[in-house]
């Protein structure tokens, strides 16, 4: 296993709502790769929650689209923008059980679209929700220059 490591960070505007440590409503997603796999740990927080207790669907959503993007960094070496998101909603995920696992895998890429499959789990490792999400990918010069791409090596720190 081998920490992502976030490189957008101290970049100037930088305050993605999924991934920034600094963005103080932000989720502030993490990230690890393990083999095929991009996985993620995050604690809900009560004011994410739709139904009482209950982490709302949107929230779920936003996770699943955060962990396939850095998929597309880390797996497919470049940058894109989601062009379809599909959730299956399976069992409620709490607020208050602890931390859920996301864990996400390419699942193909063929040219200019990339397709990543997403699961949550729940602190009981019971499958919550899972996700198929579509990324439009940009060759890397492009995602250089439009998105910031710094390039792959620079998601870690080897």
């Amino acid at each position: 296993m081998k920490k992502i490591r976030n490189p957008f960070t101290g970049l100037e505007g930088f305050d993605c709502f999924g991934c920034s440590p600094d963005n103080p409503i932000g989720l502030k997603m993490t990230f690890i790769e393990d083999g095929d796999y991009v996985i993620s740990e995050w604690e809900p927080l009560v004011h994410y929650q739709g139904y009482l207790n209950v982490l709302h669907g949107g929230i779920q959503a936003v996770l699943m689209d955060e962990i396939a993007s850095w998929t597309v960094y880390v797996k497919v070496k470049t940058g894109g923008v989601t062009s379809s998101l599909s959730v299956d909603y399976i069992k409620p995920v709490f607020v208050n059980q602890g931390p859920v696992k996301l864990r996400a895998q390419l699942f193909k890429s063929d040219g200019r679209i990339a397709t990543v499959h997403v699961e949550l789990y729940n602190p009981d490792n019971t499958l919550a929700s899972e996700a198929r999400v579509n990324y439009y990918i940009y060759p890397e010069e492009v995602a250089r220059r439009r998105f910031h791409y710094p390039g792959h090596d620079q998601f870690f720190d080897e």
